[in-house]
């Protein structure tokens, strides 16, 4: 669905912003609500899922649409500054994402952010 009302990615995106980052997004489905949720300062709206990643220091998933459930991980890897990936919908194998390189958290899944 494209509703975001009480979407965990506005509470991301506006803590984000508040520590002075710059966000890039993308929602195969959500983009114009997104827009109007959040308006465009310190967010950057791109159609192409990978562009998003494009020198990002890092992945945030905040949503399960099926175009996320099995990326291309090198292309992932490829285009991010550095290979992190914060996956709040727990898509991937923890063991799996981490031999492909990544430094990997996810919600629930007992690594802490100390």
């Amino acid at each position: 669905t494209d509703d975001m009302r009480e979407a965990p990615s506005l509470v991301l995106i506006e803590g984000l912003r508040a520590a002075g980052a710059t966000v890039k997004a993308h929602d195969p489905e959500a983009m114009d609500n997104a827009k109007r949720e959040l308006g465009t300062e310190g967010v950057e709206y791109l159609e192409d899922h990978y562009a998003t990643l494009d020198g990002a220091d890092g992945l945030c998933i905040c949503t399960e649409w099926s175009l996320f459930r099995r990326p291309d991980f090198d292309e992932i890897k490829g285009r991010l500054a550095a290979p992190i990936i914060f996956d709040g919908r727990n898509l991937y194998d923890p063991e799996r994402t981490a031999a492909r390189g990544f430094e990997y958290y996810a919600v629930g899944r007992g690594k802490r952010l100390d």
